[in-house]
């Protein structure tokens, strides 16, 4: 591992799942705390850090549409706006321990958050807070897989890192098919025809586009995410 990051702006995609911890439904505060301090430690290596989570821990949209019979448009909003009590709660966990943060949401809900702003978000690195992204891009129909590839080009970032609970991109489920080859590299197009499990077509399509790597590596091995910022091969980087 090298002795300094090799990124200087990294946007963290972290899925709602990532926040179960031990339950099987809500936000363990015992896993905010661990990635809060995670993300501390890359933080004051002097690493810019945004994050994007998702909401699926509490309310999947396209899932729940189904069960519950609610419109698609409406289900994705109650998705969107499962994703800011998960940001609050990572900015809760992150400004316990002194990382000054803001939350900034594609939905406009000023007493809780601040609304996006390009340039508001590029001054608030600029100053060392970490952001959270919430409320996805604000539209049904695209995923936070997206919302993390427009803000990661938006906001200039060197890397998307995606935090999953396996340690890299397979050729299948490792978990259904003991067979599944693990890819160290990948590059888009190979993503795009294989159809492999990375990120939505809608975001790998915007990675390629404005050549933004992605790394997936798993966030469950502590210390991934700065061994990843600081360049150690892990997981699968794709580019």
């Amino acid at each position: 591992m090298n002795k300094s990051p090799v990124y200087k702006r990294v946007l963290l995609k972290l899925s709602g799942e990532a926040l179960l911890g031990r339950l099987q439904h809500g936000i363990d505060a015992e896993m905010c705390a661990s990635l809060a301090q995670e993300i501390k430690e890359v933080h004051e290596a002097g690493v810019e850090m945004a994050l994007v989570v998702g909401g699926g821990n509490i309310f999947r949209g396209r899932v729940e549409s189904k069960r519950f019979g609610l419109d698609r448009s409406v289900a994705d909003y109650m998705g969107m706006l499962a994703t800011v009590m998960n940001g609050l709660a990572l900015q809760n966990a992150l400004e316990q321990i002194g990382i000054q943060t803001r939350v900034m949401t594609a939905i406009q809900m000023h007493a809780i958050a601040e609304p996006y702003i390009l340039r508001r978000a590029i001054r608030h690195l600029e100053k060392r807070r970490v952001i959270i992204f919430v409320a996805g891009t604000g539209n049904p129909y695209f995923t936070t897989d997206t919302a993390a590839a427009l803000r990661a080009t938006e906001i200039n970032c060197d890397v998307i890192m995606k935090a999953t609970k396996v340690d890299g991109v397979y050729s299948a489920d490792p978990a259904k098919d003991k067979g599944a080859k693990k890819f160290s590299e990948l590059k888009f197009l190979d993503v795009l025809k294989k159809n492999l499990k990375v990120m939505d077509a809608t975001a790998i399509s915007m990675c390629m586009d404005n050549s933004l790597p992605i790394i997936v590596f798993n966030l469950l091995q502590k210390g991934n995410i700065k061994r990843a910022v600081f360049g150690e091969k892990i997981g699968t980087i794709v580019r």
